[in-house]
């Protein structure tokens, strides 16, 4: 097989594919010749650093009396499998004037596919693209025509261009067309005037074609109309559709010698290069995440443009005959590959040069053996390298057993902290553990020195050594100051995984609480652990009517709004608004929860614990920020064992009487603290929601609690048992729907469910937080509070007394009123003047130099940043 003189390169996943056109020699007699389209799929080897070929393919064709042509080749998207493919687009002309296209598609195993050809009595020589689909585009006569392997038709664009510039993917359009042609100017006044303007003035325009659609679109958003005279090839680098309007980055080379980059229309930066007559642009990533772009000329040579703080050429080379950019390392980046033009050897890919413009540079000119290190000098390293990385392994372990040690310290501490807490809640005079007692502990031999001097400092800290009564009687006065009868009930109930505690609290106390929450502290020594459990708390009050359960966790603040101040108070909002906000009043209790998980505490069969009550009183201070006063208080002590849960002492009963779902209210709210709540809003335009009701009773086998009628419990078989729900009607049309549900799984599927028997009319949609009235009202309280605390801020009497002087004039001391025109008569009214108006700009200079004191500062700052925190938790709600 002879070289023939055509030959195409084309990056391909890593690998160059080198076509080649070539005939093929018959023996004597044979009348019919056959051209050869071959194809040598070649690969870099890291160890010789050249290129070595992998597999080849060949597609034969009769060549008789034809002239058979490479014209490109691409790779483009296969419409069929979404897969994008090597493909090559050849010429064959006959005697007769009639010119046969073909399109060839290449597959993995080197099997070539003809995907369609057409006919045509003249030349393709302009403008010649490819595209997704396989489709093929040109322009003739400024005539743009197109076609398709789908279609297999020569279609024409109803648009005259003198050059297209770009062909590719915008977002809700499909492929577009961005060429040049002569402008069409409006008859009546456009409303884009510089568009218009630049139309008249160059007397050319952008056209942007649509083939999908097969419409026209405006070019203002990638170029000014200004730059059609100049600009010869384009790349669009990143399209995208923003509050309905198209949004381009692209770069662009010009006749002028120059690369321009453009941002949504307007030009961004500007490059000289320094060759002339550039002919296209092709981008890169390199490995340091540079974007590059490689402008090719018609002379052969190439230069690249590097993006950092500005356009600039980066390198330029010269004499090559094509560059292409793929992974051809393997390393997870792009490189750039220069093939040069060499006359004395005829192999392929003889002549190259590979980089990254960093750390990868390969050139077929460079001898890599002399960099290659014999193999004494690869042991003599490879040992070094594994001392190294044995010195570095011993260091590592030597941390580890250091932070060993300093973490079994530091539980230790905690251990010891936690006892001596329990024994101050039930008043009980603490013993701290000698160095003794420590030293005979194995496994804190190596930190008794630390140890000691630590508990040491413990000693004086907790003041049970040297004055135990005095510390006794602190403490002791302290719980006696909350009220003896707050706490009503102390109760436990087991819910599948989780274990539920819960506390009663009186109406009287809750009036003088922030911040509330339970701790679970284990009664028995156990040495190996630690005695305090983790749990999470919730706040559930019950309505006199109850008409509704509000079940709130801990409040916390919008996930994109950082805390303005820790207020150590974050009231609920209807405590903030009660008498606007709360449609019922409360029955005066509330019930504190705490939820923990249960697995862990049975491996011990059997577990005592104390419940601890935490609250933060807040005590306001004249001119100062707020003191939180803490408070402890023993509720209790509950008993778990696995003999009790077995039997089904502690389990939830539901249970069906005459239509009633017979609960206690403490299953109840154990029930509702374990599951997650989701309200949906429903809505119906053109009927009413009585089906809602319907399925809840029917489909769902629901039955209302005895003690809260409102709130129905889901007997029905399957994942959606023990759901509860909250159907509130405010109108035929119009309801919530609340959920209480184990999991996201019994969530979709009761929605599921609902969706089927509601109008293809309805719309239901999550709420966050409460309705949407209520916090409308809530957030229009909240703005009117904070309105009304800075403006009796900034004009409170206390932060005139702390002025530096009295705004205006003193009391006797005014000047006459008289008129300007009278007082400039005379000299004495002259100087009368001249009086008043410099007692006037001294007045205004003390206006502006108000001081205040820090207290009253801070005071200030304290309640504007209440307010605002308000009115910022309702707004994120609603949104």
């Amino acid at each position: 097989m002879l070289l023939g003189e055509q030959e195409q390169f084309l990056s391909y996943n890593g690998e160059v594919l080198v076509f080649q056109l070539s005939k093929t020699k018959h023996t004597k007699g044979e009348a019919d010749k056959t051209m050869d389209l071959c194809v040598r799929r070649m690969a870099f080897n890291r160890d010789t650093k050249l290129f070595v070929q992998k597999s080849s393919g060949v597609f034969s064709m009769r060549a008789s009396h034809l002239k058979i042509e490479i014209i490109c080749c691409s790779c483009v998207t296969d419409s069929r499998t979404g897969i994008i493919l090597p493909c090559v687009f050849l010429k064959k002309k006959k005697r007769n004037s009639v010119i046969k296209y073909l399109l060839l598609l290449l597959h993995s195993s080197n099997q070539f596919e003809q995907s369609f050809n057409f006919k045509l009595d003249y030349e393709l020589k302009e403008d010649i693209r490819l595209f997704a689909g396989p489709s093929v585009l040109w322009r003739h006569a400024d005539k743009l025509f197109y076609i398709s392997s789908d279609t297999c038709k020569v279609l024409s664009a109803p648009v005259q261009l003198s050059s297209v510039v770009w062909i590719g993917e915008i977002v809700n359009e499909g492929t577009v067309v961005l060429g040049i042609g002569t402008a069409c100017l409006p008859e009546s006044e456009d409303e884009d005037g510089f568009s218009t303007s630049d139309r008249a003035i160059w007397g050319s325009e952008f056209f942007v074609y649509a083939i999908e659609t097969q419409k026209l679109l405006s070019g203002t958003c990638f170029m000014p109309h200004a730059y059609s005279r100049v600009v010869s090839s384009v790349y669009v680098c990143k399209n995208e559709m923003l509050k309905k309007r198209l949004r381009i980055s692209l770069v662009a080379v010009t006749h002028k010698n120059q690369l321009i980059r453009f941002q949504d229309g307007l030009p961004k930066g500007l490059c000289d290069l320094p060759y002339e007559k550039p002919c296209s642009v092709t981008p890169a990533v390199t490995s340091s995440n540079d974007l590059l772009f490689i402008v090719s000329f018609a002379s052969g040579n190439i230069c690249v443009v590097q993006k950092r703080d500005c356009l600039q050429v980066a390198s330029k080379w010269q004499n090559t005959k094509s560059v292409l950019v793929d992974d051809f390392i393997g390393s997870g980046s792009e490189q750039l590959l220069l093939l040069f033009k060499d006359d004395s050897n005829t192999e392929v890919l003889n002549a190259f040069r590979l980089t990254d413009l960093g750390e990868v540079n390969y050139g077929s000119d460079v001898n890599y053996k002399c960099d290659v290190p014999p193999a004494e000098a690869l042991q003599e390293n490879g040992l070094l390298t594994v001392r190294a990385l044995e010195t570095r392994l011993q260091a590592g372990y030597t941390s580890v057993r250091e932070l060993q040690q300093h973490l079994g310290l530091k539980r230790r501490v905690i251990l010891e902290s936690c006892r001596a807490l329990i024994d101050l809640v039930e008043e009980r005079t603490h013993i701290l553990p000698t160095a003794k007692e420590v030293k005979c502990r194995r496994e804190y031999r190596s930190l008794l020195n630390s140890a000691e001097s630590f508990f040491e400092g413990l000693v004086s800290l907790w003041d049970d050594v040297e004055n135990p009564p005095h510390s006794l009687s602190k403490e002791t006065s302290l719980t006696s100051a909350v009220p003896e009868h707050f706490i009503e009930k102390l109760w436990q109930r087991v819910v599948g995984d989780s274990l539920v505690i819960g506390v009663k609290l009186t109406e009287s106390f809750y009036l003088s609480l922030n911040d509330v929450s339970l701790s679970l502290v284990m009664d028995q020594d156990f040495s190996s652990i630690s005695p305090i459990i983790e749990c999470r708390n919730k706040i559930i009050k019950l309505k006199k009517a109850f008409s509704a359960l509000s079940v709130s966790s801990c409040q916390i603040e919008p996930p994109p709004k950082k805390i303005k101040l820790d207020l150590h108070r974050k009231n609920d909002l209807q405590k903030e608004f009660p008498k606007r906000c709360s449609r019922v009043q409360l029955d005066g209790s509330k019930t504190v929860i705490a939820v923990t998980n249960l697995a862990p505490l049975l491996a011990f069969h059997r577990v005592r614990c104390i419940v601890l009550l935490h609250m933060k009183k807040q005590k306001h201070q004249k001119n100062s920020l707020q003191e939180n006063k803490k408070i402890t208080v023993l509720c209790g002590k509950i008993t778990l064992s696995l003999e009790d849960i077995s039997n089904g002492k502690y389990s939830v009963k539901m249970l069906r009487d005459n239509s009633y779902c017979t609960g206690s209210m403490e299953d109840i709210l154990a029930l509702l603290a374990v599951s997650i709540r989701f309200s949906f809003q429903i809505v119906s335009s053109d009927c009413t929601l009585t089906p809602v009701n319907s399925w809840l009773l029917g489909e769902m086998e629901c039955t209302p609690f005895k003690e809260c009628c409102d709130n129905i419990f889901c007997h029905k078989a399957g994942n959606a048992y023990g759901t509860v729900f909250n159907w509130n009607l405010k109108n035929p049309f119009e309801g919530v729907l609340t959920l209480f549900c184990r999991n996201l799984t019994v969530l979709f599927q009761c929605l599921h469910s609902l969706t089927r028997i509601l109008p293809p009319s309805c719309s239901v949609k999550l709420l966050r937080s409460g309705s949407k009235g209520v916090l409308t009202e809530q957030l229009a309280l909240a703005l009117e509070k904070e309105m009304l605390t800075s403006r009796s801020l900034f004009f409170s009497k206390e932060s005139k007394a702390e002025s530096s002087s009295t705004w205006g004039n003193e009391p006797g001391k005014k000047i006459s009123d008289a008129p300007v025109a009278s007082l400039l008569d005379s000299e004495e009214g002259v100087q009368q003047f001249r009086k008043k108006l410099q007692s006037e700009r001294e007045e205004s200079m003390r206006s502006m130099n108000q001081t205040m004191s820090g207290g009253i500062y801070r005071e200030m700052a304290l309640k504007i940043a209440e307010a605002q925190l308000s009115s910022d938790m309702i707004l994120w709600r609603l949104s």
